[in-house]
């Protein structure tokens, strides 16, 4: 069937400008390959506008191995800033120049009549052979229905809109998860003198370095970064487990709640509720602690045995000894008139509601195998744990998107058979 009217064609859609898409387009090009990225924003967005200014990347910049454009600074062991991200990112489109158009919002992707692809923009409609969406897995960000009900003094903004301390109206600030994001942002503020009161989730956390290297040296010479999202002891549900926390800044270094509380950080357990101008407090505090540093100890024993294994000459180190325990009439509560800010730092939700397609679970993540799906010709790319550790990240897309390319060739070539033989 022909393709309806008045739509411009495109062999290879890809909806999305960022580490993803860009190393989909970099192989495309490299083949020939016709295609067209659209981004909403400019090219390589959220790294420029969605991390604040002390941002860095917690995983070495030798991790940074975008296809075709490894990283090839002076400091591979060291952690890349935003500044050095955002350079790294646009030196890699100066390098192979994608076909691209920023400033366009996909609104709705749909089967088309001829059997392609119907992809509806703010400046016009698309016909594509074939799509690939590549907009991560962090959409809209998470905030709790009664955060409405904050003293209206309160400045309240998502982890996403945080810039850096200046941001925010002086006084205390009240922290919400410490996942990556929360524990970074609440060592931010910390590090800047401000008062932090911080809301402990059950995130694990990572040594930054053991027995003589970074423990994602020794992750990397376990192939732990090569273990398939379908060998991992949780399977699929380790997609919705969140990140450990460990940082890159200054150097690379332990997040230790503990230490902070030492240093004038009050620790509080899971947030549950806000009422009446008084925010409550889950009794999990020492739980989630105590869960922390019990993962920390795991991967250390890993590594234990990974170097008593292969005989390895690595210097010992004591095992990890908790700083601080926090006493037994720890606070379960907080009134909020004594805080000026709020940061909300407990995630996003997935939304793929624009994509018009039956691959969707109940919660609205897409069924795919290493990111194609059951649709011909419809692709994902960059999500979480979408193969492996890394497929959301520097280190696993170039993996990533050259099983996509096979399939996206394979693909192209079958329509085009079909087509020689119906003329």
């Amino acid at each position: 069937m022909p393709r309806e009217p008045h739509h411009q064609h495109v062999e290879v859609l890809i909806i999305g400008g960022g580490q993803a898409g860009l190393s989909l387009s970099y192989l495309l090009k490299q083949q020939g390959l016709s295609h067209l990225i659209l981004e909403k924003n400019r090219l390589g967005h959220a790294w420029r506008s969605e991390r604040w200014d002390s941002f860095c990347l917690v995983t070495p910049n030798w991790q940074c191995t975008l296809p075709g454009f490894p990283y090839q600074g002076d400091d591979p062991d060291c952690f890349m800033v935003k500044d050095q991200i955002v350079d790294y990112i646009d030196a890699y489109i100066a390098a192979f120049g994608p076909p691209a158009l920023e400033g366009v919002a996909v609104t709705g992707v749909r089967r088309d009549a001829a059997g392609g692809w119907l992809v509806q923009t703010g400046a016009g409609a698309y016909h594509a052979a074939q799509v690939v969406i590549a907009v991560g897995g962090y959409h809209t960000p998470i905030v709790p229905a009664d955060a409405a009900r904050l003293p209206a003094g309160v400045l309240q903004l998502h982890s996403s809109d945080y810039v850096n301390p200046e941001q925010l109206p002086p006084g205390e600030v009240l922290v919400v998860g410490t996942g990556q994001s929360g524990c970074q942002i609440a060592e931010d503020l910390h590090l800047a003198g401000r008062r932090v009161h911080l809301c402990v989730g059950d995130a694990p956390r990572v040594a930054r370095r053991y027995r003589g290297q970074d423990v994602v040296k020794w992750l990397d010479e376990m192939a732990y970064y090569d273990l398939p999202v379908d060998q991992h002891p949780l399977g699929a549900g380790v997609r919705d487990k969140t990140n450990h926390y460990v940082t890159g800044r200054d150097g690379g270094r332990d997040i230790d709640l503990r230490k902070f509380a030492l240093e004038g950080m009050q620790l509080y357990g899971r947030y549950l509720s806000l009422d009446d101008g008084v925010a409550r407090f889950g009794d999990d505090l020492v739980r989630n602690l105590d869960g922390a540093d019990a993962v920390y100890r795991k991967i250390n024993a890993s590594i234990d045995q990974h170097i008593a294994a292969h005989a390895i000459d690595a210097p010992l180190e004591a095992p990890y000894a908790p700083l601080w325990q926090p006493g037994r009439d720890a606070p379960a509560t907080l009134d909020m008139g004594t805080v000026s800010a709020v940061v909300w730092c407990i995630g996003f939700r997935t939304d793929f509601s624009w994509v018009d397609a039956p691959i969707f679970d109940q919660r609205g993540y897409p069924g795919h195998d290493r990111g194609v799906t059951a649709e011909p010709g419809l692709y994902f790319l960059g999500l979480p744990w979408q193969y492996t550790w890394g497929s959301g990240r520097f280190s696993g897309i170039a993996r990533d998107a050259a099983h996509l390319l096979e399939h996206i060739v394979r693909h192209a070539q079958a329509s085009s058979q079909v087509e020689a033989a119906s003329r």
